[in-house]
């Protein structure tokens, strides 16, 4: 007899894609365009907008380890500092609507 698992169990968070477009219109599109044998528009890769491929990469570089670099040089009053500014705000816009 074969064990019987439940279907709707799911090991970890659900992968979030973005190949299926929200817009129903979007999607319809790329469903004709797939069945017409068209090519579906695609975004510009750096070098067609006319950017240096180096300095892209070096950019994005520098924005994966902004933070952590950012967080690591400060000081533990300054965080707190930070923090407490960032929930006043937070809770200043909450009142406001």
């Amino acid at each position: 007899m074969q064990s019987m698992r439940p279907a709707a169990i799911m090991t970890g968070m659900p992968k979030r894609s973005s190949k299926n477009p929200r817009d129903v219109n979007v999607l319809a599109a790329r469903i004709l365009a797939e069945a017409t044998g068209d090519e579906p528009k695609r975004k510009p890769s750096p070098e067609d907008e006319g950017k240096n491929p180096a300095a892209v990469a070096l950019g994005r570089l520098g924005g994966l380890k902004g933070g952590k670099a950012r967080a690591a040089k400060l000081s533990a009053k300054r965080r707190k500092d930070i923090s407490i500014k960032a929930a006043k705000t937070r809770w200043r816009k909450r009142n406001k609507v």
